[in-house]
């Protein structure tokens, strides 16, 4: 027995401490490594920021589909259930998957390279295609790796195996990080540094699927693989794992679907908007603005890390037992507090990121090749995509819901139409707007996404306690205001000296103001929930 049993604390809670440890490392890693492209590349000079966020699109989709929930959610059950019948049996599970995995990830790679090849073919010529389509054909094979290097660590996970599996996304950033600091400033072309941090993702792959091996290997697996014993359990896999990958991937597929947008509607690198040749339409936006949309994105998805996925991360295994004993009327209490736990923090997340929009965009990017006016379009994204920062938060706590229950269906058709929507959307604000009308459409579809999740769930599945929801999200709403008048007149009165002191103050001094002024405002209304947190009894709104 585990000592956290005898001391009666479930085990799951130390393992969830040390993964999101592991995702708070991650996050933090990442954010330097985006600091450090951002004064590389900068944002609009040339078009190649624009090229490079293309073409890393599609492997870090991947890496978001399998690394955050979507492989787990459907493999890990299965393999656990065959862990506990047949150790050997549970092996040829393991490698069968490794080998199908690698084989359907490979042809679709190859696919790909040959797109790639094609395009550079015929349309090289054009300004930044060429670029993109030779970025992209050395960022591919990265799917494959980290797909693989996914699977192994949700393999760890099932063998209680946590620390390790929670230390390797980190890996890609370290490696990223040294590439632009050590090794791409020797070259003096932008276009071959973006080339260096290509291949730097890929020697990470390599790294994040070699690292774990070993301590599989030391749990006792060894590759035996057997498709007739393994058809079985691969089919409950494969019946889950692409709707449950799509479901949890929508927020992703939406800014894969953004950058591309905008990328073709960008003038051509290095000039303002001009007229389409045989059209006479003038371009939306200027080069730079994928770059933009990647910057504000890696600043909006830090609270929906650290408050989105932690909390879906937590309540799922609670939701998946009340599910297994028929406790739809508990499973709704506990999906209820769970998103009274996002509104108690996602809903001033989504006000402070607006109000801080420019100074975090000036303090964590406007360093060499970034320049102040790329600081005030990341800043307006940024400060767009903040909008919607609850609501994002919202959506994965809804789908483990759905997912707990079996239903991995109704949140894959909403989020295609949340897909649909956010498209139509991007294409008619790109024009008015440029990027920033792009980023809206994004914040009107998770947040039409996130209403629509919980109103199907309760009206099907279990029901939500919404009077209590509404009474945290009114409490919110009201603490937040008055963090946010505080909040303007603070981003107004400090204003940023010379220097990275100075940026480091128009940041912290507003932001340590906005916490002080919530937190009272919020207990003076009555806010209870943070008892929940700490195990303590906690009814009523």
């Amino acid at each position: 027995m585990r000592q956290d049993d005898i001391r009666g604390r479930p085990p799951w809670i130390a393992d969830a401490g040390v993964t999101s440890l592991g995702m708070v490392v991650s996050r933090i890693l990442g954010m330097v490594r985006d600091i450090a492209t951002a004064a590389l590349l900068g944002m609009s000079g040339g078009g190649v920021m624009d090229a490079f966020v293309v073409a890393f699109r599609v492997p870090n989709l991947f890496r978001r589909l399998f690394g955050e929930g979507a492989l787990a959610a459907s493999y890990l059950p299965v393999l656990a259930a065959e862990l506990e019948r047949d150790r050997a049996q549970a092996w040829r599970l393991a490698s069968t998957a490794m080998v199908w995995l690698a084989a359907v990830l490979a042809g679709l790679v190859l696919a790909a390279e040959l797109v790639c090849g094609l395009a550079w073919l015929v349309w090289g010529d054009l300004p930044g295609v060429g670029l993109a389509a030779g970025l992209s054909a050395v960022l591919l094979p990265y799917v494959l790796l980290v797909s693989l290097a996914a699977q192994v660590a949700a393999t760890l996970h099932c063998l209680s195996e946590f620390a390790l599996a929670a230390a390797v996304p980190a890996v890609l950033n370290l490696v990223w990080i040294a590439a632009a600091w050590v090794v791409a400033p020797w070259f003096a072309a932008k276009e071959s540094q973006a080339y260096v941090l290509a291949f730097a993702v890929l020697g990470a792959g390599v790294l994040q699927l070699a690292v774990p091996w070993p301590a599989l290997q030391k749990h006792g697996f060894r590759f035996a693989w057997d498709v007739p014993a393994s058809r079985a359990a691969l089919g409950r896999v494969a019946r889950t794992m692409v709707p449950m990958a799509f479901g949890l991937a929508i927020t992703q597929i939406n800014t894969v679907v953004d950058s591309l947008i905008v990328w073709a509607f960008s003038a051509p690198p290095g000039s303002p908007p001009g007229a389409w040749p045989d059209h006479g339409i003038a371009h939306p936006v200027q080069a730079g603005a994928a770059a933009a949309i990647y910057f504000a994105e890696r600043v909006y998805e830090f609270p929906l890390g650290i408050v989105g996925v932690a909390v879906a991360t937590a309540i799922f295994p609670r939701l998946s037992r009340h599910a297994a004993r028929g406790e739809r009327t508990r499973l709704g209490a506990d999906l209820t507090l769970g998103l009274r736990l996002v509104m108690l923090w996602g809903v001033p997340a989504s006000v402070g990121l607006a109000l801080l929009a420019e100074p975090l965009a000036r303090l964590l990017f406007e360093h060499g090749e970034f320049t102040p006016a790329d600081t005030l379009r990341a800043g307006r994204v940024i400060a767009m995509l903040a909008a919607g920062v609850w609501a994002s938060c919202a959506v994965p706590v809804l789908v483990r819901g759905y997912y707990a229950l079996g239903d991995s269906t109704t949140p894959a058709r909403l989020g295609a139409a949340a897909i649909g929507l956010n498209a139509l959307l991007a294409l008619g604000l790109v024009w008015p707007w440029a990027e920033s009308g792009v980023a809206a459409a994004t914040t009107v579809a998770a947040v039409a996404q996130a209403i629509a999740l919980a109103a199907l769930f309760s009206r099907r599945l279990a029901p939500l306690a919404w009077k209590a929801l509404g009474a945290t999200a009114a409490r919110a709403g009201a603490a937040s205001a008055v963090m946010g008048a505080v909040g303007f007149l603070m981003v107004r009165a400090v204003v940023p000296a010379g220097g990275l002191v100075g940026r480091l103050v128009a940041v912290f001094v507003p932001l340590a103001a906005c916490l002080a002024v919530y937190a009272a405002t919020y207990a003076i209304l009555g806010g209870r929930e943070v008892a929940s947190l700490w195990g303590r009894h906690e009814d009523g709104p």
